[in-house]
């Protein structure tokens, strides 16, 4: 994960993930809804996720 994800991440976190696939917008979309950090926490772990690294 580069610096940039991570910034990404914090600043607007659906950016972040948009290349995870549409379930992964869709759940970080969802999750920055509800809050912030939420959507800060949910787009860091799918970005640590190994399953989802290419």
């Amino acid at each position: 994960m580069s610096i940039w994800r991570v910034i990404l991440s914090i600043v607007f976190p659906p950016l972040a993930v948009v290349d995870k696939g549409c379930g992964s917008i869709a759940i970080i979309c969802l999750l920055t809804l509800a809050g912030w950090i939420p959507g800060v926490i949910g787009a860091l772990v799918i970005l640590n996720n190994p399953k989802y690294n290419r």
